[in-house]
């Protein structure tokens, strides 16, 4: 099989679609403790988190990324058995297997260091970037991605080391419509991210898809103004946040337990990769909450642009003709069968006390005296 080469797919037009959630949904599944969120689980449990990557790649993904977020030994919990590197050496391996059986794009996470506010030199956040992304170069990872970066400055850092690897380098920040945690406003964080050399550049994670579709169109007029032309990237949250605060879904009170309620439907799914894409976004995933059953629906819904459907969607009614049928048959079914239907649906909590929103102290999507008491 040849080795699939990002760029020149992207280059031809192709849309390529990333996988999605590792530590939320392994933490649903009992392999990831809440509150570390670290991926110890890849020695500890392999089978479980390979089982997760072939689940994403049955879905349709294209890209298989090493389960390595936030593997910093300063962020491993006490009396982990495992340094990152032995964590992430398997985490390689894991994506590599998958990757040969079903010729997907290998990606390494490199995400921020956690220590950003303290190690005020950069060459010692850097030090710990580069260690990071050591395993994945040994590794030959096809595809190297500075995520969940909260601050510019950093992540301008993280791409300098991700450049040195030769390879092609993905940048996203982490952060809604106010910018990154210093303030600097989103289009800038563009075009810094553009300007230190990212082939692709976007957000990901803390808020969904409705937001950061706004923040992403904010980053590409920005990126058009100064006629920068890197790929755009989407992988946002699964969960609807519009009353998030500055940390998106993690200032909400159902985080990190209670969420559920929350989680996007696939039909969401859909209509967000139909409108990433008529955005221009050329690279579309998901990241926390983000299920496989929502890469498959995503794969589905441009199915007219890439031509072909995932191995999954065997066992999936994407057309709706067999609930069209039914419709036919069943009033139980009245509007099952209609697309239209199931995309403009407004789904029931099934909880009478639901509020739509959390009275957030500190909105940063909406403005504040809505969540006035």
């Amino acid at each position: 099989m040849v080795k699939p080469n990002l760029l020149e797919r992207l280059a031809a037009g192709e849309v390529i679609i990333g996988d999605g959630s590792y530590a939320v949904t392994l933490e649903k599944r009992g392999y990831v403790k809440a509150g570390s969120w670290t991926p110890e689980a890849a020695p500890e449990h392999p089978g479980a988190v390979e089982q997760l990557a072939v689940e994403f790649s049955r879905a349709g993904a294209d890209v298989t990324q090493t389960f390595s977020f936030w593997c910093h030994e300063s962020s491993l919990p006490k009396g982990c058995k495992y340094t990152c590197d032995q964590i992430n050496q398997v985490s390689c391996d894991i994506a590599k297997k998958i990757a040969k059986k079903y010729g997907t794009i290998t990606a390494g996470g490199l995400s921020q260091t956690g220590n950003f506010a303290k190690w005020t030199a950069k060459e010692t956040v850097q030090k710990d970037l580069r260690r990071a992304v050591a395993i994945l170069v040994k590794n030959d990872i096809d595809l190297i991605i500075c995520e969940y970066f909260r601050n510019i400055k950093e992540m301008e850092w993280a791409i300098e080391i991700a450049l040195e690897t030769g390879k092609p380098v993905a940048a996203t920040m982490c952060m809604g419509p106010t910018g990154d945690e210093e303030g600097v406003p989103v289009g800038e964080c563009a075009i810094r991210m553009a300007k230190a050399g990212a082939n692709l550049v976007g957000v990901n994670c803390l808020f969904d898809h409705n937001i950061l579709l706004d923040v992403m169109r904010d980053m590409k007029s920005a990126l058009d103004l100064f006629n920068l032309k890197p790929y755009l990237m989407m992988q946002p949250l699964g969960f609807m946040v519009p009353d998030g605060g500055n940390y998106g879904w993690v200032n909400v009170p159902e985080f990190p337990f209670a969420c559920e309620p929350r989680q996007i439907t696939r039909w969401e799914a859909r209509k967000f990769a139909r409108e990433a894409y008529d955005l221009g976004v050329r690279y579309i995933g998901g990241c926390c909450g983000f299920e496989p059953y929502h890469i498959r629906a995503m794969c589905e819904e441009l199915r007219d642009i890439r031509g072909k459907l995932p191995e999954s969607s065997d066992k999936s009614d994407y057309d709706l003709s067999l609930h069209g049928s039914l419709e036919e048959s069943f009033e139980r079914y009245k509007n099952k069968g209609s697309e239209k239907w199931w995309k403009e649906m407004a789904p029931s909590t099934g909880r009478p006390m639901s509020t739509p929103f959390c009275r957030q102290a500190d909105p940063v999507t909406v403005h504040k005296a809505i969540f006035k008491k």
